[in-house]
């Protein structure tokens, strides 16, 4: 099995994250399968764990801190950034941007499910990931800042974040699966289910969970273009701070939802 992306915003889940992974070597690793290779799974080694918790909690420098999108997500902004994934980014993460595109299954770490993940990703962190690569993690992907002018990087942004939400579709180049949030949501209850079987988390966290995690998909759905600024886990906490301060949760709900990712996330279960 492979890893879980949590929906559009596990959240962080957010994965190396490496937007636009172009190809390296190849390296042994967990076979993936279409609409899955960054999805549900048991299959991460703790190493690889390890590097996505330091790549999700990573702060972002000097000059990307704080930094917004300039180009609005527009009809226009759009087909350029399919042009730009289609042209260095479908071999690897896939026409979908489910990060099952045909040259990634050799990588090590498997290439991200960007269309999901990028949901929760800060516009200060996206574009910092693009802009330099896999340098500040010694990861595979390459350095893109000289390569793509700074609307191109903000349009292929703009262009996975739409890909995640289903308001455009995939493109018909190398292959590879769409996002499905039933298939997404049926791998994270088998998860769940196999986590709470082995002990690793109880029937109560599960059920907060997934009750938590629906708020989170909600919030996301009403609010798609307030991408804020930081990391993964930053996003996160500040969304459940909303959740909370709304009143779509208690605290005790959102704490206990942490509680349970970090659980999830060490044991190498999601991404």
């Amino acid at each position: 099995m492979n890893r879980i992306s949590f929906s559009r915003l596990s959240l962080l889940s957010v994965l190396s994250l490496l937007l636009l992974a172009a190809c390296s070597a190849p390296a042994p690793q967990v076979a993936s399968t279409p609409g899955n290779s960054a999805g549900m799974g048991m299959g991460m080694g703790m190493g690889m764990a390890s590097g996505m918790m330091e790549r999700h909690r990573a702060q972002v420098p000097a000059p990307y801190a704080g930094l917004s999108s300039p180009v609005k997500a527009d009809a226009e902004s759009l087909t350029r950034g399919a042009a730009v994934f289609t042209a260095n980014c479908a071999t690897c993460h896939g026409d979908g941007g489910m990060g099952d595109g045909p040259a990634g299954v050799s990588l090590n770490p498997v290439p991200a499910a960007v269309a999901h993940t990028s949901q929760m990703m800060g516009d200060d962190y996206l574009f910092w990931r693009i802009s330099e690569g896999g340098v500040p993690f010694t990861t595979a992907m390459p350095v893109w800042k000289e390569a793509l002018t700074e609307q191109q990087r903000w349009d292929v942004i703009n262009y996975v974040r739409a890909l995640g939400r289903g308001d455009v579709k995939p493109g018909q180049a190398v292959g590879g699966a769409a996002y499905d949030p039933q298939a997404e949501a049926a791998q994270r209850a088998e998860v769940l289910a196999q986590s709470v079987a082995k002990g690793q988390i109880t029937q109560a966290q599960a059920d907060n969970f997934t009750i938590v995690h629906a708020a989170l998909e909600d919030h996301m759905a009403a609010s798609p273009h307030d991408s804020g600024s930081g990391n993964p886990a930053e996003r996160q906490a500040a969304v459940l701070a909303e959740l909370v301060q709304d009143g779509a949760i208690t605290q005790a709900q959102a704490d206990m939802f942490s509680k349970t990712h970090d659980l999830l996330h060490a044991a190498g279960l999601i991404e």
